[in-house]
Parts: structure tokens; sequence; C-alpha cells
């Protein structure tokens, strides 16, 4: 790893535990100076202050050993849009529940931009039988957005670490991102955070995400230490041990399908993406990122939580005057689409908001530039 992206990943863990600068520079007994050059990738470390880094921040030396820098098209994405959505019955009972519109786009546009938005171009569908061809007829195979597409039947829901088992050979060799095709995430430097967990598993680890609720029992919940490095994790638990909810979103390295047909069935007789994270819990090997109250994230799996993610999109859209959830923009802003293969997907939607918004787009960059 280059000084300036050893730089960047010490800044990034010393803000997610809340340490200054000075505070750092304290403990291990270096000059503020040293510690802002360190972090913008203008002085060396010394094997000895590698070591102090190491320590203060609960990190082995192996990931400032890493020669090649993290590349996007390394990593391979899943979205899991089994199930049979019981819960959201009688209006799922003809169509699949990631297929229902929130606001103003179907459900699973929200979770595929969250894997364009990590750079990530080559994503695996998981559909029940029944509605593969309605994701097929909605997002044929990916050209349209810069990416490729490819799909593969979920026989029964068995649990969310079968996933990786059904992906094995999707998956091969790389590391793999999976996040659930219910779930909405939003807020501004989301970005940055994809970034981290991405380097994250290109160093071998895995990568949880947290958002504290008020109802933890009915999440995975994650038990973190005051710098934010994982405790524990329980699926569900009667007596949680912390507010943090583990989200539906999951980044793991190489290798993760070897591991998930390690893991047994829980009790509910599933294959829980809470025993396939202990895995890696075990050999301290899973990281924990938590997302702030600048993040917005929405589990859409009943009425309620249907109706209040449509008006929070809506509220945003028109307050910013933004889109949430575009894979369009986020091509064309990757630089994966043309300007002209966007003017043609927007020529199928100038009869309403989201076309005339990317319309809209076109014409102010062409007026800034």
């Amino acid at each position: 790893m280059s000084d300036e992206g050893i730089g960047k990943y010490l800044k990034r863990i010393r803000e997610d535990a809340g340490l200054t600068q000075e505070e750092v520079a304290n403990i291990l007994n270096l000059g503020r100076d040293a510690i802002i050059r360190i972090e913008n990738g203008k002085r060396k470390i010394s094997a000895m202050e590698l070591v102090g880094f190491s320590k203060l921040y609960n990190i082995s030396l192996d990931e400032f050993m890493i020669k090649k820098e993290p590349t996007s098209s390394d990593m391979k994405g899943i979205i899991l849009a089994g199930g049979s959505g019981t819960r959201l019955y009688p209006i799922t009972e003809a169509t699949s529940k990631q297929l229902l519109p929130i606001y103003d786009k179907p459900m699973i546009y929200y979770p595929l931009s969250v894997l364009m938005q990590a750079g990530i171009r080559d994503i695996l569908i998981i559909t029940t039988k029944e509605d593969q061809l309605s994701f097929k007829r909605l997002l044929k195979d990916g050209k349209q957005f810069g990416i490729k597409l490819s799909y593969i039947i979920q026989p029964s829901p068995d649990g969310l670490a079968q996933a990786f088992i059904l992906g094995e050979e999707f998956i091969k060799d790389s590391p793999c991102a999976m996040i659930l095709g219910d779930n909405i995430f939003y807020g501004n430097d989301l970005a940055n955070v994809l970034e981290e967990a991405k380097d994250n598993s290109n160093m071998g680890y895995a990568t949880a995400f947290g958002y504290k609720v008020r109802d933890p029992r009915r999440f995975g919940v994650i038990e973190l230490d005051q710098y934010h490095n994982v405790l524990s994790i329980e699926e569900k638990p009667d007596e949680p041990k912390s507010n943090y909810a583990m989200t539906g979103l999951y980044f793991f390295p190489k290798g993760v399908s070897s591991i998930a047909k390690k893991v047994k069935p829980s009790k509910r007789g599933e294959l829980e993406i809470t025993s396939l994270d202990d895995c890696y819990l075990k050999e301290k090997k899973l990281k924990a990122i938590v997302l702030s109250k600048g993040y917005t994230w929405f589990d859409t799996g009943t009425f309620e939580s249907l109706l209040e993610a449509s008006n929070m999109i809506k509220i945003i859209e028109n307050r910013k005057e933004i889109i949430v959830g575009c894979p369009e923009l986020i091509a064309y802003k990757n630089g994966w689409i043309s300007k002209n293969e966007l003017e043609k997907g927007i020529e199928l939607l100038k009869k309403n908001s989201y076309g005339q918004y990317l319309a809209n787009y076109l014409k102010d960059e062409k007026i800034t530039d």
C-alpha cells in the first residue's frame, strides 16, 4: 500500500474511533504535525510507528503490507431478491416485494444503486423461480446501466448466508458485497463509506454495517467497544447487548463461499448471516462501520416501512431537487455509459418526473460546460 493509501486508511480508522489528531499524537508520542503529514501521505512511517498504530487501532500489521491497491473491478455484487414476501400479503401474492414501487422507482433500484456507487459492475440477482422473468424484463442484462447482470433462482429461502453458496460459481475467488433487495440506504457520504468497506474486503476483512434502532430485538445485533471494534453479534436476541442493528449490506473478502458452506443451520433451520459473520469475528477478521445520524436506512418489509420509505424519498427528492437511487445517473457519472446512451434511456422516461430530472441534468451540465 502506498504512503497516501496508508495515510487515508489511518485517518478513516481514527475518525471512526472518535479520536482527534492531537489525542493520537499524545498516545503515540508523536507531534500533531507528524500525524497530519502521515494522514496526508506526506511522511513515511517507520516500522516502530506502524506497530504503535496497529496496537492503538487494533489492526493487523498485514493490512499495511498489501502491495496491490484495491480495484473496483475485482469485487462482485449480489442482490438477494428472493423470499415469499408473506408479511406483505396480499400485495405480494402476484409480484415480488422487490418490484414494488418506492415513490418513483422499483424497490430493487435502490440496492442496485448502492452496489453501483461502490463501483461494482458485475452483479448477480437471486430471485424466486416465479419472479425471475419479471426482474429480467425490468433490468435486462444491465447494459443500459453500464453493468453486467446475471440471474439465479433461490429454490427456497434458507437464510441470507445461502446467497454465497448459490452464487459460488459467480463469485469464484473474488471479494463480494451482498445487499438485500428490500434495503434502502441514503447519505451524502455513502460512496466513501462503501469505499472503506471495499478496502477492508481487499485486505481480508469482512464488514458489517450497524445502524442505531429503537427495537434491536427484531434484527441481528452488533455489540461494539468504544472504538467500534466488534465484540459480539447475535441474531434477534431477547436481551440485546446494544441498540446497533445489522443492516442488510455486507462486504466479504475472497473465499466467502467456502466459509458459508461451513455454517450450520440455526434453530430456525436457516443459514444465518450472523453465523457467517461470527466465523470472521472468531478469526478477528470482522470490522464494523456504524452509519451515523446523517444516514437513512429502511428495511422495507412491512406496510408501514413501505409508506415511510416512499414518503422519505419524495421529501428528499423534492426538497433537494435530486433523484435518489438512480442507476442511469450513477452509470453516467461513473463513465460507464455515454451521453448518447443516457439520452436513449431518457427517451423512454420522458413522460414522468424521473425522466424529466435526467433530461434537466444533461441540460444543466451543458450550460456549465
